[in-house]
């Protein structure tokens, strides 16, 4: 079972906790099944006979069992929230560990809306399950067994009513986490759906005002919304019939022991004090079983949670990452020999047979339509993706025997859509280079034309950044983007498209300032605009995968069609010639 293993292998390093509330819970038990007793006495051989003495020092023998109660009660609750949370932190970081363990295709077949959730909301039920576990199941089986000892000891003949409650109790249990089960499952589907509508709203909102899609898109969030209500709303009613059937077997219990139980006082075979102390067991009995039955209606909800939760666990990357070489290359010549890539279910492959050669002082720019390849290109480069043939290899050393801190030394990445973190300027600099001078990432800057509205921020390098860096417009984005990944100072830079959101002037100002920053690296650039790779040593044409023309610009505007073609394409708008 996903949710005895999960609790168990991720609850193991807390034992002493659970060990400690265990003790305790038991002492704290022991104390709640001896307190009935002491009353009856009091009642029996105190008040019945007159006995003021004898009600004042079981009095004080109670109110000291009473504390105890409290104190071992209390201190138990506090190390099994320890634990709880701590089993609880520890699944968020083994999850976020392993997504960021997983290669792109692994994380894509997910989808980030359920890895969210599954990070956050699922494991939050696992989490409390166990806390509840250990602040009620463990006390649970210890008063119904010790409850019904000490009933029995009351008086046996009464004892019937125990067996008849008690499963009356189950039956109902059972058959409602029958029901709640695939309820659940269904839930938890539904919060991953209405999540998932959500970011995408939340991500394309310029896009659905620009279309004024918003009624469209309302009603697709009300309809997800409505779904999960009408499940909540399922679930709501089972648990609106669980309390009035077990609040009904409680007090028919407790009637029954007192119609009994009054017949065997009046007939001399019970003692007052006895029936007291035997209703008061029953009850807790039955509210133990009551808190029994709470927690099994968690369960159904934190078994979904913990399969949903193993199945990320167990997932395994297609992308191992070995221990990486003891030696980094020195000159950073790109190769790609006989690749080809293929996305999962895709019929034919983005990229099919794929050699080229990049070499360090040059510049190699890839040009194509969409879905040509290109970004998969890109994506190989660093290895977020692996190639099912050939190899891409560094100065000769296949990429996939580097680890991913040498892979970050050798490539600088500059995305086709450009991303800040939450932080300042400075620190999203720093990505690349965490020990970079401040002179360092002023010099980046200058060469990626950002100096000047970076230095017009009031904070400059201690700018705050928001999430995603939206607050810079898209162009200042890509500059400070490019000027992260020339802040480390790699052998191998990579553009892909990074210059899609900058005037041509300042384009022309960026591509000049980086051939002399770069003069010694190998600088691969993905770009839609002829004139940002026109000075290129080797350009690259990509037609459905495949090579189909390479040479400088020159060359192939007399030699290869395609070229021509998205030459011709871009002459009015460009002015390319």
């Amino acid at each position: 079972m996903a949710l005895l293993r999960l609790s168990l292998k991720f609850a193991k390093p807390y034992w002493l906790f659970i060990v400690l509330v265990v003790v305790l819970q038991l002492a704290s038990t022991i104390a709640a099944l001896y307190l009935p007793s002491l009353n009856a006495r009091i009642i029996d051989e105190g008040v019945a006979t007159g006995d003021t003495d004898f009600i004042w020092s079981t009095g004080l023998t109670m109110l000291i069992v009473c504390l105890v109660q409290v104190v071992t009660a209390i201190t138990a609750i506090f190390f099994g929230a320890r634990a709880a949370m701590g089993v609880g932190r520890d699944l968020r970081r083994s999850i976020y560990s392993k997504v960021d363990e997983l290669s792109a295709l692994e994380v894509g077949k997910f989808g980030s809306a359920t890895l969210i959730t599954r990070n956050t909301n699922d494991v939050q039920q696992v989490q409390m399950l166990v806390l509840m576990t250990l602040n009620f199941m463990v006390s649970t089986p210890i008063m119904c067994i010790g409850g019904i000892i000490m009933a029995l000891r009351e008086d046996v003949g009464l004892s019937w009513l125990v067996w008849v409650s008690v499963p009356s109790l189950f039956v109902v249990v059972g058959i409602l986490v029958f029901q709640l089960m695939p309820l659940f499952r269904r839930m938890q589907d539904q919060v991953d759906d209405i999540n998932g509508v959500l970011r995408e709203q939340i991500t394309g909102i310029r896009v659905i005002r620009a279309f004024v899609r918003e009624p469209f898109e309302a009603d697709r969030y009300a309809d997800a919304n409505r779904a999960l209500t009408e499940t909540s709303v399922k679930v709501g009613n089972l648990f609106v019939l669980m309390f009035p059937a077990i609040m009904m077997i409680l007090h028919l219990a407790t009637a029954a022991v007192l119609w009994f139980g009054g017949q065997r006082v009046d007939a001399g075979q019970m003692e007052v004090g006895s029936l007291t102390a035997f209703l008061q067991y029953l009850l807790q009995i039955l509210v133990a079983v009551m808190m029994g039955v709470f927690m099994m209606m968690m369960i159904p909800r934190a078994v979904v949670c913990a399969e949903r939760i193993s199945e990320v666990l167990s997932s395994t990357s297609s992308m191992v990452i070995p221990e990486g070489v003891e030696e980094l290359p020195r000159r950073g010549e790109l190769e790609f020999d006989s690749v080809t890539f293929g996305y999962p279910g895709a019929e034919v492959p983005v990229l099919e047979n794929l050699s080229f050669t990049a070499r360090p002082g040059t510049t190699t720019a890839i040009i194509g339509s969409t879905g040509a390849g290109k970004t998969t290109i890109v994506n190989l480069i660093p290895r977020l993706l692996d190639p099912q043939s050939g190899q891409v290899r560094i100065d000769g050393v296949p990429v996939n025997r580097f680890n991913r801190h040498q892979l970050a030394q050798l490539v600088g990445l500059v995305p086709q859509k450009p991303y800040l973190f939450s932080g300042t300027i400075g620190s999203n600099l720093r990505f690349g280079s965490e020990f970079a001078t401040d002179a360092e990432l002023w010099e980046a800057l200058t060469t990626a034309q950002a100096a000047d509205f970076v230095a017009a921020k009031p904070k400059q390098l201690e700018e705050g950044v928001a999430q995603g860096g939206t607050n810079f417009s898209g162009g200042q984005r890509q500059r400070l983007c490019i000027a992260r990944a020339l802040a480390a100072k790699p052998r191998i830079y990579v553009f892909d498209d990074s210059f899609s959101a900058l005037d041509v002037a300042t384009d022309a100002r960026l591509r000049e300032a980086l051939f002399a920053t770069t003069s010694e690296s190998t600088v691969v650039v993905v770009a839609q605009r002829v004139s940002t790779i026109r000075e290129a040593d080797q350009i690259i044409v990509l037609d459905e995968g495949r090579i189909v023309g390479r040479g400088t610009h020159d060359e192939l505007l007399e030699t290869n069609p395609t070229y021509q073609e998205i030459v011709e394409s871009q002459l009015t708008t460009e002015g390319v010639n």
